[in-house]
């Protein structure tokens, strides 16, 4: 008798959602409430419960000592609270904080999609974590899980002085259409959205599946607001800048070419085959779609031509922190942007912002990608009050730019993929960053990722480093692959994979070096991205190192390396 043929893991997954929509299982998960952990049967533990937001944690070990590819996981539950455009109320805030600190071991992160994530939840406690979001009008349907994600915009939409448009209102249509709609519920892959009125796209419209940017034109001497269309971007182990469109959308045709992307995306089959070939973005990297094609087919699913796509102005090197205290488009008031160290915040940061701004506001909060967080509408005679209010709870409004500029993922601590420990070790980086270069003033964005996923976005930053195992004195540690000069906007470009690796000990000293020669060679004016982009990856290696060295592999056969992740 021959031997059955193994069911991949695409055809499994495949296979589980045909089965069964997540979203029709609340009656499931509260009868694994009430029987406990052991109850909950394999294909919830790995698939279903990700569509309501929910994966299982880790047990601080990250990959290392689990199977195919993922750790071992503990009886406990991630969740990822759904927060679209980062619009946050102080009650809403309030509750997060509350269920962080009664069920979720007072541990919560800010996400780089504007979400709020809670740990340590457990079974017995997810169908109240859960009715109490929905009762103050939060959900996390479709955080996770082959689906579409939290629809990210500019935080400061509505309220920034020099925005083409206020775009919230169409990621909140957006997210309506979409999230919990069953049309929608199985993807092939996840499905990522970013819509922004901002001029300089602070929500990274270039890395998502849809990236939609406002722009004007003119039309028989009216003024118009429309959006410029990108699809297919998108980072993980194989980056790609999405590909723009000849496309100007009208802003009553917006959430029908979404619509149209997103069931191309469903309709597209052979995007199911292979699990770490599944988002929109391998049509062209796999499967030999050009921008012309992809741009056909939408408008042939739409029933209608779009307009020819107008000039855009990219921003050029642009920080898009907001950090600090920024008037508003409405006289006499402003925004505080209070940094939130690698997005990690605890529940009195939580409800203590809220009550602050109730205070000194009109009790509207915004997250951001760069895992910060916003009070917006504050009278200006009152945010310097403010700012001093925000810096004595740990969330101060300015900083050193290794402060404002870290940005982590969860690492081991939590993660079943991680390689490395990235959220103690980005604060301790900081910290060694700022002692041994206090006077350092170039605006730089340094991100943490546990492992080759891309989590925490380290193809995008100036300065990224992606966690590896290297052996020292026979014992496996932490160590860093540095890649350089990542950019979005004007002069985007993916970072660069210099080839140093190095412990993760000696990260601090590495960067220490390579600062210091941008300090010494830099010409007048250069910024980080200039003074890379002119040196070869051997210049920026040696740098980086001190003495000359050999580059080395990225991926290295030591540990085995997660092939994809659902974050």
């Amino acid at each position: 008798m021959e031997n059955a043929v193994k069911e991949t893991k695409a055809q499994k997954s495949e296979r589980l959602k045909r089965a069964m929509n997540p979203w029709d299982g609340l009656a499931e998960i509260r009868r694994f409430a009430r029987e406990g952990f052991d109850s909950i049967p394999p294909e919830w533990i790995g698939t279903y419960f990700r569509w309501w937001g929910v994966y299982t944690q880790g047990d601080g070990a990250g990959v290392v000592g689990g199977k195919d590819g993922q750790g071992k996981a503990l009886p406990f539950f991630m969740l990822r609270i759904r927060i679209p455009n980062g619009l946050l109320r102080s009650d809403q805030l309030r509750t997060i904080a509350t269920l962080t600190q009664r069920y979720a071991r007072s541990t919560a992160d800010l996400t780089v999609r504007q979400n709020i994530q809670l740990h340590w939840v457990t079974i017995e406690a997810l169908p109240e974590v859960l009715e109490e979001l929905w009762r103050v009008g939060l959900n996390t349907t479709g955080s996770c899980g082959d689906v579409t994600r939290n629809i990210t915009g500019c935080p400061v939409a509505g309220v920034d002085a020099d925005e083409i448009c206020d775009a919230s209102s169409l990621a909140l249509e957006a997210d309506r259409m979409l999230a919990g709609n069953t049309e929608f519920y199985n993807l092939p892959r996840k499905f990522k959205i970013s819509i922004t009125g901002c001029r300089v796209w602070c929500p990274y419209p270039e890395i998502n599946d849809v990236g939609l940017t406002a722009m004007q034109r003119v039309v028989r001497g009216k003024p118009e607001i429309g959006f410029a269309l990108r699809v297919g971007g998108g980072l993980s182990t194989e980056p790609y800048l999405g590909a723009p469109l000849n496309a100007f959308v009208r802003w009553n045709q917006v959430l029908p070419v979404i619509r149209g992307v997103a069931e191309l995306f469903r309709d597209s089959d052979q995007l199911r085959e292979h699990r770490e070939r599944a988002r929109l973005k391998f049509l062209f990297l796999r499967h030999g779609w050009t921008v012309e094609h992809f741009q056909s087919e939408l408008e042939r699913r739409l029933g209608f031509q779009l307009d020819p796509a107008e000039p855009e102005q990219p921003p050029a090197d642009v920080y898009r922190d907001h950090i600090g205290i920024h008037p508003q488009k409405q006289s006499g008031y402003c925004y505080v942007g209070a940094t939130v160290l690698r997005g990690r915040i605890t529940p009195e940061q939580m409800h203590a912002a809220a009550d602050l701004a109730d205070r000194f506001a009109s009790g509207e909060l915004r997250t951001t990608n760069m895992q910060n967080l916003l009070i917006v509408n504050v009278p200006r005679l009152q945010a310097d009050d403010l700012a001093k209010e925000l810096g004595a709870i740990g969330l101060p409004v300015s900083g050193s730019p290794f402060w404002r500029g870290a940005v982590a993922c969860s690492g081991t601590e939590f993660c079943k993929l991680a390689i490395t420990e990235t959220k103690s070790f980005s604060r301790w980086l900081v910290e060694e960053l700022e002692e041994r270069l206090p006077g350092f003033d170039q605006h730089l964005k340094l991100h943490v990722t546990g492992c080759p996923n891309s989590c925490g976005q380290h193809w995008i930053a100036d300065i990224g480093i992606e966690g590896k195992k290297i052996k020292v004195n026979g014992q496996m540690v932490d160590a860093y692959y540095f890649c350089l000069g990542g950019a979005l906007g004007l002069h985007q470009s993916i970072a660069r994979p210099v080839g140093y690796r190095c412990a993760a000990t000696e990260v601090p000293e590495a960067i220490e070096r390579l600062l210091r020669r941008y300090l010494a060679d830099g010409t007048t004016g250069e910024n980080l991205r200039q003074f890379f982009s002119r040196h070869s990856d051997t210049d920026l290696r040696n740098f980086l190192a001190g003495e000359f060295v050999e580059a080395v592999a990225r991926d290295l056969p030591e540990g085995r390396v997660p092939s994809g992740v659902e974050g």
